[in-house]
């Protein structure tokens, strides 16, 4: 582990060096165990792929004493105590109207299009980090028979709701924003809603499955097109 300053009133922790389901445990398991060190002196905890941003009151303590406390709350850290995050599972229309990059995607991997859907759908994958906008969720790992680079071109405009694939990660856009992934479909449920409780539907740690649901279902969920 390395213990890092990261502003003014943040550190940040190393916990590995690669992208696994073993490192993203060890992050879940430091989270928790910094947050009952620093009790009242936490402001917020940004959990990515193998590192732990831990943001505290300047007004209450300083990077002495925070450092202190996260050395000795993770000695010996045991990821086997890590939160066992929850499924979810999210609807997803696969279709050339609704994922524009389907079609393509499958004739450069050699497949049918019915055979990207299956193995995209197959597969359960891991909520590694949650960046680049509220709710945008990054998940791991896509079967490499249907991994693809990211556009040379990136879109303007992705729509919200947007499911997509760039190098061996999916993701769900939660938003209408610019983006450069591969796009095979659209998901109904809403990945950010600032009103709800909670307001993401998925959390770091958490395991994803998608479901492949037909036009109509799409449209009764609220999907738009």
């Amino acid at each position: 582990m390395e213990l890092h300053a990261a502003g003014e009133n943040a550190l940040i922790l190393y916990l590995g060096e690669e992208t696994s389901p073993a490192v993203s445990a060890r992050v879940q398991a430091a989270a928790a165990a910094a947050e009952i060190a620093l009790g009242e002196d936490l402001v917020d905890l940004v959990p990515s792929y193998a590192s732990l941003l831990v943001i505290y009151d300047p007004l209450r303590t300083d990077h002495f004493s925070v450092g202190q406390r996260l050395r000795g709350c993770l000695a010996g850290l045991d990821a086997s105590l890590a939160t066992e995050g929850e499924t979810r599972v999210l609807p997803v229309y696969y279709h050339p109207e609704a994922g524009e990059d389907l079609s393509t995607l499958a004739a450069n991997a050699g497949l049918t299009v019915d055979q990207v859907i299956e193995l995209h759908s197959g597969c359960e994958y891991r909520v590694y980090a949650i960046g680049f906008a509220p709710g945008f969720a990054y998940l791991g790992e896509v079967d490499e028979r249907i991994a693809a680079p990211r556009l040379a071109t990136p879109r303007q405009r992705v729509p919200r709701g947007a499911v997509a694939i760039a190098d061996r990660q999916t993701a769900v856009y939660p938003a209408p924003s610019p983006g450069g992934w591969n796009l095979i479909g659209r998901c109904p449920v809403r990945m950010f809603d600032p009103a709800a409780e909670p307001p993401m539907p998925v959390s770091v740690g958490d395991r994803v499955r998608f479901q492949p649901i037909d036009r109509a279902r799409f449209l009764e969920l609220g999907g738009e097109l």
